[in-house]
């Protein structure tokens, strides 16, 4: 009775939930049932042949296989170590700005570029880093640097998607930890002031630990999709001279099954990219929550 008292109450929020419940129901819980084609041969016309294990001993013995996991741990890792921190950083010194009118500017343009499709910013980018023409190489150009073409070269292309990953979603991620930080009781900075602590010593003393749960938290769902690597974003930035170091599993599935048709080989491919997926976000949960008691439940 409690639960459809609260149902009536609050209709209009479940309404709006509705939608959201429904993308994931389509596009990630019924596709599950499709993943039994990792198992068997595709055909057409007729039922399915069921092959085992047959996609997956072709998968770890192909030479092109281990170069795109390859890619795709590097890549990951990168973004983990680079971009992880940045949101975080970012959200405290937002949180130091006083005069709320600008900081409300500084939030709009940090968040702005969250809006724009990985299509659109691929093309800034490209017109940025151009060798000719591009901004970068004129400002090195003034400096009597030498001209890079950075999108077609391969040392320089995976700090590329990193930069442009910054860029584009450290702004918006810092809204999970502002919102922690509004949290945190106005007393504790006011008792802090009292007894003399700098505004450095209250972020360090006061800020940080609050914001420890919401970190682990949000570290360990990262490492959920740590074998995504970003699919839409190395799609738009991959081209032929570069392909051999930013070719990750997703675009490799992507290759192999809408390209080639292999679709049941394919589909191996990624139900072994989900299920690494899982064994992180269980492994990093249960180790976070032995050795900090905190963890996602």
């Amino acid at each position: 009775m409690r639960a459809m008292k609260r149902l009536r109450q609050d209709w209009v929020l479940y309404a709006m939930l509705a939608l959201p419940l429904l993308y994931f129901f389509v596009f990630h819980l019924i596709p599950l049932y499709g993943m039994k084609l990792a198992f068997q041969d595709y055909r057409i016309l007729g039922d399915h042949v069921w092959v085992g294990l047959k996609h997956f001993e072709t998968l770890f013995s192909s030479p092109a296989f281990a170069s795109v996991l390859q890619n795709t741990i590097i890549i990951s890792v990168m973004k983990i170590v680079f971009v992880f921190p940045i949101p975080i950083v970012l959200s405290l010194f937002i949180n130091e700005v006083r005069s709320s009118r600008y900081r409300k500017y500084v939030q709009s343009v940090l968040y702005l570029p969250h809006f724009l499709s990985w299509v659109v910013i691929a093309g800034v980018w490209i017109s940025l880093l151009d060798p000719a023409t591009g901004g970068v190489n004129q400002i090195a150009g003034f400096f009597q640097l030498p001209s890079i073409d950075y999108m077609t070269s391969k040392e320089h292309i995976r700090w590329v998607l990193v930069l442009s990953e910054i860029w584009r979603s450290a702004g918006w991620d810092s809204i999970i930890y502002l919102a922690a930080i509004m949290k945190i009781s106005p007393g504790l900075y006011e008792a802090a002031k009292i007894d003399g602590a700098t505004r450095l010593q209250q972020m360090r003393f006061i800020t940080l630990p609050h914001l420890y749960s919401t970190v682990v938290t949000v570290f360990i769902l990262n490492l959920g999709f740590f074998m995504n690597a970003g699919f839409d974003q190395v799609f738009n930035f991959m081209n032929a001279s570069v392909i051999s170091v930013v070719d990750i599993l997703d675009t490799y599935v992507y290759r192999i099954g809408i390209g080639s048709g292999q679709f049941a080989y394919a589909t191996a491919a990624s139900l072994f990219k989900g299920a690494i997926g899982i064994v992180l976000i269980l492994g990093t949960h249960f180790i976070s929550k032995r050795v900090s008691g905190k963890g996602v439940w």
